[in-house]
């Protein structure tokens, strides 16, 4: 058995589930640069692995200001594994209900801004009320999961509903039900997830629309970028000016925190 081949053949049909979503990744990127250009944020979260895609969207080489990446590390420190902070726990909060509205409490968030959660199963409770809590602020939410997962899995939440509940879109990162894609002989369970390769495909399919349409719109990204390509000089100029403005990107969601509207 070649269990290397076997894994790029399923990745090659998680390619293929990517690539029938491009009028939706399209249509969410128009969402996304919306807010960018009406100076807001696209408001970014994932807990437990869901993580990497918040990094992967921002900030990284070949990305750009407009998200504000949300990452709890109660949430998402797994490096630890066992002891304290470690994986027991994250896991445990992940389902504790009542945690989301403490953490949109500290952003002043319009109807201008968007958010994208991430979340494979779409079943855990903390990213089903983040989005929950965005929708009754009126803002457009986009659900990143894997719908075999989903549709396969229970939520955690007493009412049932799960992250697609509460979603204006939904992207789908193809990977199966379990996550796992190789069957190795012998062995009880499967290994090798496949949601991660789905996500990050549609994260950047989404940052490369994202940026088409600020560059039409005369407001062209502030992209990370290596020195091998724009020189060194202009790399670190565009990392000081990035980095600017995001902290900008930042005030703006901290000016009215607590004031009555």
């Amino acid at each position: 058995m070649n269990y290397t081949k076997t894994y790029l053949t399923k990745a090659k049909h998680i390619i293929s589930v990517v690539e029938k979503q491009e009028a939706a990744i399209k249509a969410v990127a128009e969402l996304f640069a919306q807010s960018i250009l009406n100076k807001r944020v696209v408001h970014l979260f994932g807990s437990g692995h869901s993580r990497m895609m918040v990094e992967e969207m921002w900030p990284r080489y070949g990305s750009f200001p407009g998200f504000n990446p949300i990452v709890e590390l109660s949430l998402s420190f797994h490096n630890l594994v066992v002891g304290a902070n470690g994986q027991r726990q994250a896991m445990f909060i992940e389902n504790v209900s009542g945690l989301a509205p403490k953490i949109l409490r500290n952003f002043d968030i319009t109807e201008d801004d968007t958010a994208l959660i991430i979340s494979s199963s779409g079943c855990n409770v903390v990213p089903i009320e983040m989005a929950e809590e965005f929708r009754k602020r009126n803002v457009k939410v986009v659900a990143l999961v894997s719908s075999l997962h989903l549709e396969g899995s229970d939520s955690k939440r007493k009412d049932g509903k799960k992250l697609t509940d509460f979603a204006d879109y939904v992207l789908d990162t193809g990977a199966p039900l379990g996550d796992a894609m190789i069957e190795i002989e012998g062995l009880e369970t499967p290994v090798s997830p496949g949601s991660t390769l789905g996500g990050v495909l549609l994260i950047n399919a989404l940052k490369a629309e994202i940026a088409a349409i600020l560059q039409q719109n005369g407001k062209p990204p502030k992209v990370l970028a290596s020195g091998k390509i724009v020189g060194e000089q202009r790399a670190a100029e565009l990392f000081e000016m990035a980095y600017d403005e995001h902290a900008h990107n930042l005030a703006r969601l901290f000016e009215n925190v607590g004031k009555k509207k």
